[in-house]
């Protein structure tokens, strides 16, 4: 599974989960495989000081990543209807956590 998680740095999975989606300054990739992470990516994002229209082009991207699942601490109206056109679901987590802690939150649930 491809997870993107949106986060304020880019320090991988012991960066901080963002407290905003779209506008997030970076974004980890993370793919995970039988419940392991087998790799991740971090992008700066390239839409986060546009003044509107965020939320279609970063779900656009994620959506050609093959992102499955969205894991960030908000996600508005707007962003959470683009995600669902794109069949990507969405997990909201605290703003603050580790984007390690995320996925790890994520995995025990679905075990």
């Amino acid at each position: 599974m491809k997870i993107a998680i949106s986060c304020k740095g880019d320090r991988g999975l012991d960066d901080e989960v963002s407290e905003v989606f779209a506008r997030a300054p970076y974004f980890a990739i993370v793919d995970v495989e039988d419940g392991e992470v087998r790799s991740v990516r971090v992008f700066k994002n390239p839409v986060s000081d546009y003044s509107h229209g965020v939320g279609p082009i970063i779900v656009e991207r994620l959506a050609n990543e093959g992102v499955e699942l969205v894991i960030t601490s908000e996600v508005g109206v707007g962003a959470s209807a683009l995600l669902k056109d794109h069949n990507i679901r969405y997990r909201v987590v605290e703003a603050g956590k580790t984007v390690r802690e995320a996925i790890d939150e994520m995995l025990k649930e679905r075990a």
